[in-house]
Order: structure tokens, then C-alpha cells, then sequence
């Protein structure tokens, strides 16, 4: 399955989000001109490489006759390493930084009707992006209209701040149209911390139109101080999400940094990756004998039994079902040389393995951990030699188009046969290889 999974470690905005997914592309600058030929009045988005924690990403600039979003910015409202803002209000007041930082400037604003307006009647897209777009669109009006308690009619966006705003989202369904991923996963999002300056207040972060979008997706705070994530990065991320989550899975094609403009010190991005994924993978696959389950790790320390006592207790284990039982040494307190002994068993099991191992071994305390783990498909299969009949454990799959295959006769049929032929293992084995072999 084609797969697009974000991981938005230090949050999302617009300008990011298509850095991130431009460099997916083979031929970024194609796309540049192709969205450069839509004719956005006065619009221009640039690209530029920059480096963040020494990492090398695409950093977008969109200006709007030449002048930058951020030269109309609240500094403590951007996002704390974008262009971008929460720029829209439900009056006719854009946000000022403050009194010293203000200007004279004078600028119109525009209503939902007139972004539709733009995006359907002006722009030469297909009618899936136009979709989108709007759908975007939308999820930031309708979230402005929550924090204000005003209708979505009466939200209005500033003048620079809605074209900035349309070339990034315009851009991102453009390249989310030409990547076609059949699934969508995002990250649990980084939304900052601390509050926010805007022409309304003081506000807490995540600010309240992004924190409405962002209802039931996952997210949380962190050191970084300042909004992480911007209504559009969050109204972008939650309309193309198929999923959130961890990210599953995937055999990687591409990787995409978009940075954003400032400096921390984590890596200020937002990362892209597409590939190919497996689906399901909590259960059997249908088109793989690839499988996965869930097992449980019970572990001690043990610094008091002798070989013999800890050979004891991992047989009795394997008796009561564990599925491995091993060792492996381990420095322990006082400086002495001790043991690690680890069962790995079914979760319906954990009782009973918890009591073998207070039974059977010195420890006063069992550590527990859920592991996954990936599986071939087996079988056992018996083969009748001359020597008596043989065990051979047979296991096969397929995972990301390539085939394993597993064979080996069991130890306890060789061994008896090397012992009634009085001969070495190895032998016993390839006699019995032989008569497989015809």
C-alpha cells in the first residue's frame, strides 16, 4: 500500500508541509513553475535549501507582492519557525505585534465566499483539489468561528495573510493530488507550549481555533515555548489524515525535510516519508503468510543460583509453555557476576510463567514488557527414512514482495540416529539429506 507518513515532532504549518512534501518529488522545480502558472495575484513561493541540527531540508518563502506574511506578524502568535500565522479574526483588525512594531499600512479582508471564489472561478486546478482546498478551508472558518462565537460568515481573513495562506494549502493538495498515497498517517503533533500574543489577548497554546481542529487527534505539549502549530498546518494534517499514530510499518522511497525558519535545539521540521506499507499488521495478512502477534518478556536478575538450579528452572519453563527461555550475563550489585534470565511466553500465559519463575528461581521481583514480533508461517512435516520417521520444521512468508523459506529436521530425530548408527551429528544429517535428496 502507498503510504505518507508525517512525523510533525516540532508541530505543522502550511510552508512546512509543502517544503516537506515537495522534496518527495523527483523534479521540484517542475512543480514550482506548474504552481506558478496558476497566476495567484502577485504570489510568489521560492524555495531554498537550509540546514537545521545539521540535517538538510527545503525551506519555502512565499511572498505576496514582494512582501513577506511575517512582515505583518505577531512574533509570539507565528508559528515560532514559519512565515505563517494564525492570521484570521472575526473583525476587521488584524493582529498588530505591538505598538512599536505596528505600521501604517491598510489592508482589505476577505470571507470564506470570496476564498471559494478565487480557488473555483480563477485557478486552473482539477476539481478534486478545489475540493481540498475548500474542505480546508472550512475546517479553519468554522474553528475561528468556535473561538470567536461568531458566525463563519463574519470571519474574515487579512489581505496578505489569506494569499500566503491559499498558496500554501493550494500547494499541498497540488502535491498531495500528484503523490496519490493510499493511506495517510500522521504522528501524534507537537502543538508547543507556553501562550500567545494576538490582537484578542493573551491566549494559551495550542491557541483555540487549532486546539477545536485538533479534537480528537493526538497531540502534546513540550519545552519548545510558542505555537508549534498553525490552524492551517492542523486543518491540512487532519484533512488528508486517514490515521494517526506511530509510524507503521513501510519500505521507504522518499524522504522529505520541510524546515521552518527558526532555530532551536531540536530539529525545527516536519518530515515526509513515502513508501510502501503492510496493512493489518495486528492480524494475518491476506495476500502474505507474513504474520505478526504479540508476546510478553518476563525478566530477573539473578545473582544467587548455580548453573544447575537456573538449568532447572528454564526447563521447568519450557514445560509450562514459554515460548524461549535464555540467559545472558549480566554485572549485578557488589560488583558480582549474575545472570539475566528472560521467558518469553503468550499473554494468557504471564500468570503462570510469573509463578514458575518465583518458584524456581531466587528473584523477589519479575520485569514485564509487551514485544511484538514478526513470524513465517510453519508447519511440521514427517519424512520416512530407512532410520525411522523424521521431523522437519518447515516456515515460509512473503514481505515486501520477497520470499523466505525455512527448513530444519529436528534436533531430537538426528540425535536419535546419530546415537543408534554411532555416528556424529552432522552425519546423521546428511545421511537423512540424502535420502530427502532421492
Amino acid at each position: 500500500m502507498k503510504t505518507l507518513y508525517f512525523d510533525c515532532g516540532m508541530g505543522a504549518a502550511g510552508d512546512m508541509l509543502t517544503a516537506a512534501l515537495l522534496e518527495l518529488l523527483p523534479d521540484p522545480e517542475e512543480f514550482l513553475k506548474e504552481f506558478a502558472a496558476l497566476g495567484l495575484p502577485g504570489v510568489r513561493m521560492e524555495r531554498e535549501k537550509t540546514m537545521k541540527c545539521g540535517i538538510s531540508g527545503t525551506y519555502i518563502s512565499v511572498t505576496v507582492n514582494g512582501v513577506h506574511e511575517e512582515s505583518y506578524d505577531v512574533s509570539e502568535h507565528s508559528h515560532n519557525h514559519s512565515h505563517e500565522r494564525s492570521e484570521y479574526s472575526h473583525d476587521h483588525m488584524h493582529e498588530q505585534p505591538s505598538s512599536e512594531h505596528s505600521h501604517n499600512h491598510t489592508h482589505s479582508h476577505t470571507v470564506l465566499n470570496d476564498i471559494e471564489h478565487l480557488v473555483r472561478e480563477h485557478l486552473a486546478l482539477s476539481e478534486k483539489v478545489k475540493e481540498d482546498i475548500m474542505a480546508v478551508y472550512r475546517l479553519i472558518a468554522e474553528a475561528e468561528s468556535y473561538a470567536h462565537n461568531a458566525p463563519v460568515t463574519e470571519i474574515h481573513f487579512h489581505e496578505v495573510g489569506t494569499l500566503d495562506a491559499v498558496a500554501d494549502i493550494t500547494a499541498v493538495c497540488m502535491l498531495m493530488e500528484r503523490l496519490a498515497p493510499e493511506e495517510v498517517v500522521v504522528s501524534p503533533i507537537h502543538v508547543g507550549s507556553g501562550q500567545v500574543h494576538c490582537a484578542h489577548g493573551i491566549l494559551p497554546v495550542p491557541a483555540p481555533a487549532t486546539a477545536y481542529i485538533l479534537k480528537d487527534v493526538p497531540i502534546y505539549g513540550g519545552n519548545v515555548k510558542g505555537e508549534l502549530c498553525t490552524p492551517t498546518g492542523a486543518s491540512l494534517l487532519k484533512h488528508f489524515a486517514t490515521r494517526f499514530g506511530e509510524m507503521p510499518v513501510m519500505k521507504t522511497a522518499a524522504i522529505g525535510y520541510g524546515m521552518g525558519k527558526k532555530d532551536f535545539k531540536e530539529a525545527n521540521c516536519v518530515r515526509a516519508f513515502l513508501g510502501e506499507s503492510l496493512k493489518d499488521l495486528d492480524a494475518p495478512l491476506k495476500d502474505t503468510m507474513f504474520l505478526t502477534d504479540k508476546v510478553l518478556e518476563l525478566s530477573c536478575n539473578l545473582d544467587d543460583m548455580t548453573a544447575e538450579a537456573i538449568g532447572f528452572a528454564m526447563e521447568r519453563l519450557f514445560e509450562g509453555g514459554a515460548l524461549e527461555v535464555f540467559t545472558l550475563p549480566a554485572g549485578m550489585k557488589k560488583a558480582r557476576p549474575g545472570v539475566l534470565l528472560t521467558v518469553l511466553c503468550a499473554p494468557e500465559k504471564e500468570v503462570q510463567m510469573a509463578a514458575l519463575l518465583f518458584k524456581h528461581t531466587t528473584t523477589i521481583g519479575i520485569r514485564k514488557a509487551e514485544r511484538a514480533r514478526y513470524l513465517l508461517e510453519r508447519k511440521i512435516t514427517s519424512i520416512e527414512t530407512p532410520y525411522g520417521t523424521v521431523r522437519r520444521k518447515e516456515s515460509e512468508g512473503s514481505f515486501f514482495g520477497e520470499n523466505f523459506l525455512r527448513e530444519k529436521y529436528e534436533y531430537e530425530d538426528i540425535a536419535r540416529i546419530a546415537r543408534e548408527q554411532k555416528i556424529g551429528l552432522s552425519e546423521a544429517y546428511e545421511k537423512i539429506q540424502r535420502e530427502v535428496e532421492g
